[in-house]
């Protein structure tokens, strides 16, 4: 019996380490509405529950992911205008100190000034960062780019609030507060290839059935005349971009707070964390070191509350 599931097909491997996000929330409030991270391991914490459940007013235990936030620089912003399809790239504004880090020599800049004159004419306006790889402490030395919203009324108040950021380095807090909900995009763990019974969890055959155990029963009926693509096969299994929806935020920390959280011996396969970080409750997808796209929750419903942390477990995991 096929017992895999189809919700993902075809299963393709990862082309980039920086995965695309196509979909952000809407907001009139002006504020990022992306930022990325680095999935450092797993501990767990104990909490007071609020919510709804029996166990509401007692201390819980929740496994909990720390994630660790690089510095990241405002290097310049992109502003979008109306095209025959969608939208299309009108102008780029760089700043010219740092459009030097990320290999942006050449800038033919639109003043900003210009831009907010034909802000009429625009339909979006998005902030360009990087992210500082050499601060983690894992050895990764790689400029990585990428592209952040914005939120706010129209693009002159997002020309506006980008403006008041170029040049200078993003804060977790002036992304996510305590409390909030995350949508998060990353890539699971890579298995290699796979048979059909770890690929889709068919049942072993008899050990008389076919002289074969650890294959499907039947490839499909006589018609159609072909195998459909339904029917399990062995292959290539993880390495896929996955994306988890409402993962609230239990705790947010700077340089100064990392003794709260790093464990002893530092976090298996990671190492300590140096950088500002985030608990978030409930597993991710990925192994430790892999690239976590961060998003602001576009489908939570849930009352935002600020979590009690009673205790953080700082015990080592080797």
């Amino acid at each position: 019996m096929r017992k895999g599931s189809l919700e993902y097909w075809p299963h393709r491997r990862a082309k980039k380490q920086m995965p695309r996000v196509r979909t952000y929330l809407k907001q009139k409030e002006n504020g990022f509405l992306g930022l990325v991270a680095f999935k450092a391991g797993m501990t767990h914490m104990l909490m007071v529950d609020d919510s709804e459940s029996p166990a509401k007013g007692t201390e819980v235990s929740r496994a909990v992911t720390v994630l660790e936030v690089p510095k990241i620089h405002i290097y310049g912003l992109r502003a979008y205008k109306k095209s025959y399809i969608y939208k299309e790239v009108s102008n780029e504004v760089y700043d010219s100190k740092l459009a030097v880090n990320v290999g942006i020599k050449a800038t033919k800049n639109t003043d900003i000034s210009k831009l907010k004159s034909i802000a009429n004419d625009l339909i979006d306006v998005t902030a360009l960062a990087y992210l500082d790889a050499g601060s983690l402490s894992f050895g990764n030395k790689r400029v990585m780019r990428f592209e952040i919203p914005v939120g706010g009324e129209n693009a002159l108040s997002k020309l506006s609030f980008i403006e008041g950021f170029m040049g200078k380095e993003v804060k977790i807090n002036d992304f996510i507060k305590p409390g909030e909900y995350l949508d998060l995009t990353s890539i699971s763990k890579g298995k290699g290839w796979a048979g059909v019974i770890k690929r889709f969890g068919v049942s072993r055959q008899y050990r008389k059935a076919t002289g074969k155990v650890r294959h499907v029963g039947t490839l499909g009926a006589w018609h159609p005349p072909k195998v459909l693509f339904t029917v399990p096969h062995s292959g290539h299994k993880g390495y896929n971009y996955r994306t988890e929806i409402n993962k609230r935020v239990l705790k947010i920390g700077n340089e100064k707070d990392t003794n709260s959280i790093n464990i002893k011996g530092g976090f298996t396969n990671y190492g300590n964390i140096n950088n500002e970080f985030i608990v978030i409750d409930g597993s991710i997808p990925g192994s430790a070191k892999r690239l976590i796209r961060l998003r602001k929750a576009i489908r939570n419903k849930t009352k935002v509350k600020e979590p009690q942390i009673v205790y953080t477990s700082l015990e080592s995991k080797q």
